[in-house]
């Protein structure tokens, strides 16, 4: 794809326009198929661009660096906390914490595992508490 600031000759009015290659610029422009948006000429013609240039900016992307890490820091944290203090039942979760919620069922820990976002908007729904926080493995490689 490539993008071409277009000026119309009849109007002056500059537009953007996205063409799949240079080629089918030249292609529609010869078979007179640009036309003005405005004022519907087809004396449409590219005009001068100057190129978007991407200029690295070191401390703006250190900085991002730094929060990704403190963020996955702090998401590290909970998943020791819920490892720690919840039992896990997999897949299962959904059909679990029914089964507490309308059974009465009495549970030393509470529980986490895997569920889709469906699946806790319908519990939710239901008035059980559940929520999806994101979950990061461990990667030692």
């Amino acid at each position: 794809m490539i993008k071409y600031k277009l000026i119309c000759k009849n109007c002056d009015l500059l537009f953007d326009s996205w063409f799949a290659s240079s080629k089918e610029y030249e292609n529609l422009l010869n078979r007179k198929l640009l036309n003005c948006h405005v004022c519907n000429s087809k004396k449409v013609e590219k005009t001068l661009m100057a190129p978007k240039l991407l200029k690295k900016d070191n401390n703006r992307n250190d900085n991002a660096i730094v929060k990704i890490k403190e963020i996955n820091t702090k998401l590290k944290e909970y998943q020791k906390f819920i490892k720690n203090n919840f039992e896990y039942v997999g897949k299962n979760f959904v059909y679990e914490a029914r089964t507490i919620h309308y059974n009465d069922k009495k549970r030393n820990k509470g529980i986490y595992g895997t569920a889709s976002k469906e699946e806790i908007k319908e519990l939710r729904e239901e008035g059980i508490n559940a929520e999806m926080i994101p979950w990061l493995e461990n990667k030692n490689n």
